[in-house]
C-alpha cells in the first residue's frame, strides 16, 4: 500500500503525449472514478507527484482543475482532499443519468442491427464473467463499456455528447454498489437486450428506466448495511 493509500498498480502510467498537467489530470480523475482514491482522502501533492513521476507543478495545476469541477475539495491551510458526494448530489445526477439512458435505450431499439445487438451480448458476457470473479472493478469497466454502446447503437450525438459528460461519475457512484448490483444488474442488461433485439421500444425505455433505478437505490441504501 503506498503512503496515500494507492493499492499497488493502481497507478496509471502516464502517456506520453499531450500537455502534462493534462496527463495527470486525466491520471488523477481516474484514480478517484475507480476510488482508488477514496472519498474524503488527503491528497499530498509530493506524493502523487512521486507516484506519478513527475513534478509537483503539474499536480498542482491538475488539483486545481479538479477543484473546479467539483472532484477535489481545496481547503485553506489544509490542503486538497477527494470530494465526498452528497446524498442529494448523488441523486440529481443519477436521476438525470436515467432520463438520458432510457431515450438511448429507446432509440437503439428503433436503430440497432444485428452486429449490435451481438457486441451488446459480448460485453454482457464478459460483465458476467468478471462478477463470477468478484473482479469488481471489471464489472464496472463493463458496465460503462455496455451503458456506453446502448448510448452509440442510439445514434444520437447530443444525446451522446450530454451522457459523456455525467459517465465518469456514473462510474463512481456505481462502483461501490457494484458487489451489491451483482448478478441482477446483468440479467437487467440481457432482457435489455432482448428488448432491443426485438426492437421494442416501449419495453426498452422501461428496462433501462427501472434498471438505472435500482442502481440509484442501491447507491442510497449503501450506507444503511
Amino acid at each position: 500500500m503506498l503512503s496515500t493509500g494507492l493499492p499497488q498498480g493502481a497507478v496509471p502510467k502516464l502517456e506520453r503525449p499531450g500537455p502534462l498537467r493534462d496527463r495527470v489530470y486525466e491520471a488523477l480523475l481516474e484514480l478517484i472514478t475507480t476510488r482508488a482514491l477514496q472519498p474524503g482522502q488527503h491528497l499530498v501533492e509530493s506524493e502523487l507527484a512521486g507516484h506519478l513521476g513527475v513534478s509537483r507543478q503539474p499536480v498542482r495545476e491538475a488539483l486545481q482543475r479538479l477543484n473546479t469541477e467539483g472532484w477535489v475539495d481545496l481547503r485553506p491551510a489544509q490542503g486538497a482532499f477527494v470530494h465526498e458526494p452528497t446524498e442529494e448530489e448523488a441523486d440529481q445526477l443519477l436521476t438525470v443519468r436515467t432520463l438520458l439512458e432510457a431515450e438511448a435505450a429507446r432509440l437503439a431499439a428503433a436503430n440497432a442491427n444485428s452486429a449490435g445487438i451481438a457486441a451488446l451480448e459480448a460485453l454482457c458476457a464478459e460483465g458476467e464473467k468478471a462478477v463470477e470473479a468478484d473482479d469488481v472493478d471489471g464489472a464496472v469497466a463493463m458496465n460503462a463499456h455496455f451503458h456506453a454502446k446502448i448510448m452509440e447503437l442510439a445514434g444520437n450525438a447530443v444525446l451522446a455528447e450530454l451522457a459523456a459528460q455525467v459517465d465518469r461519475r456514473v462510474r463512481w457512484y456505481y462502483t461501490p454498489v457494484a458487489r451489491r448490483r451483482g448478478h441482477q444488474s446483468w440479467i437487467e442488461h440481457r432482457e435489455l437486450i432482448a428488448a432491443v433485439a426485438d426492437r421494442d421500444e416501449q419495453r426498452a425505455t422501461q428496462l433501462m428506466r427501472a434498471h438505472t433505478e435500482h442502481t440509484r437505490r442501491s447507491y442510497h441504501a449503501r450506507s444503511r448495511t
